[in-house]
Order: structure tokens, then sequence, then C-alpha cells
């Protein structure tokens, strides 16, 4: 912060202090003091009405809920019983209870192949901007699954909402389907786009949402049924 002080004469004077603002962006409270001089004496006074909001500019975007620590996103799903089951459950539950699949691939990877009667909305999709810090984000991803050339969804919620009611059941699905199940290994199991996709559905009131574990992967390998759709 900067003051700027000036003085009218050598007798009556008066000392302001004055903020220069970066930017409309921050959270800092700032109160204007005020000194007056007269003469010889000196008075201070606080002027706690004078009280401004400075705003600094973000040096970067906001964490996305996708983007939270898997320690945190594993810990909403435990506590909302979001529960993991084979290839061979989901199926039957979908034919049987009407569960509802959801493939969360990109759109490309559903076309090939995909469980029958399974909807698709890609949680990553093919990369459109090539930022600095889009390119960061995205080398983050590779930790846990998120192939390059493809970037977080951000109209994910949305296209499900359009698709599937809230209080469908539904299955997540994805390439390796990950778990939440802890081994030697990976003590808090292993973060896949199915578990992230599970996580930000019961993040917006999604209550009934189920894990594939093991993937489509398994899936196609029991030689499940599978839909195509050629172009």
């Amino acid at each position: 912060m900067i003051a700027l002080t000036s003085y009218s004469s050598p007798s009556t004077s008066s000392l302001h202090s004055s903020s220069i603002f970066p930017s409309s962006n921050s959270n800092l409270t700032v109160h204007c003091l005020t000194f007056t001089r007269y003469g010889s004496s000196k008075v201070r006074s606080l002027h706690s009405a004078s009280t401004y909001k400075i705003h600094c500019a973000a040096t970067k975007p906001a964490k996305s809920p996708a983007e939270e620590d898997w320690k945190t996103k594993r810990g909403v799903l435990l506590q909302k019983r979001v529960r993991s089951m084979d290839v061979k459950e989901a199926l039957r539950l979908q034919k049987e209870n009407n569960f509802v699949i959801l493939d969360v691939r990109p759109e490309a990877e559903f076309k090939e192949a995909h469980p029958q009667g399974a909807i698709n909305v890609q949680i990553y999709r093919l990369i459109k901007e090539w930022t600095a810090w889009d390119i960061a984000r995205r080398a983050a991803f590779a930790f846990f699954g998120i192939f390059a050339g493809t970037e977080e969804n951000p109209e994910f919620i949305q296209s499900v909402e359009s698709k599937i009611d809230k209080n469908a059941k539904i299955i997540v699905a994805c390439s390796s389907g990950g778990t939440m199940k802890p081994t030697q290994n990976l003590p808090e199991g292993q973060q896949s786009r199915s578990l992230i996709a599970a996580y930000l559905l019961v993040l917006n009131g999604y209550n009934n949402v189920f894990h594939m574990e093991g993937g489509l992967y398994s899936w196609f390998k029991e030689g499940l049924p599978v839909d195509t759709e050629e172009e």
C-alpha cells in the first residue's frame, strides 16, 4: 500500500492516507486515517466509517471440484455411500432394476463400443485452447488417468441433468474404473474418470450414484452386451 501526503500550509495542514488499489478483486479491509495538524498540536483520528474493500486480481483460476485432492473426493464418496460393483452386477441391475449406465469416456471412444443402453456424457473433452495455464492443469490430470489432448468438460453436470433425472440410479463407468478400496500399494485406492464423475454427481444432488469397478475394460473382456455407432 502507498500513502500519499500533502500539506496546505505550515500552520494548518492535513495529512490524508489514501490507498492505491491494484485491482477490483480483493478481500482486504482498509480504514482511512486522517491526521490533522493545528499549529503545534496534533490530533489523530480514525475514520472507521471510511471502509473499503480491496480486490486483488487472481494470479490463476480457482480450483475446480474435479481438481480437488483425491483424498477429499474419496472421503465424500464414502460419506455419500457410493458403492462400487463389478460389471456383471452392473448388467443385472441395468436389466432388472432400470439402473442407468453413464459412460463418461470421450464421445469417440463411446461410439466405437459401449454397453447396450448406456448414456454418454464425457467428463473430459478434446482440448479447445492451449494457454500456458491450461497446459499446466492438464499435465496434472495425467497422474490419474486423464489422457493428453483432453480437458475438463465444463458442461458435464448440465449435460447429465438434460439426460438423466436426479432420482435415477446411476452406474458411472470409464475405461479403467479405478477403485476406492485400499491396497498395500494404494492405501487410498486409485482415482479414475468415473470416480471423479461420481464425485461431481453427488455434489450436485444425485443421491443414487454407483461406480463400475474394473471399468469398461472388464465389461468388454467379459463379453457383455455391446453397441457401436458407426458413422
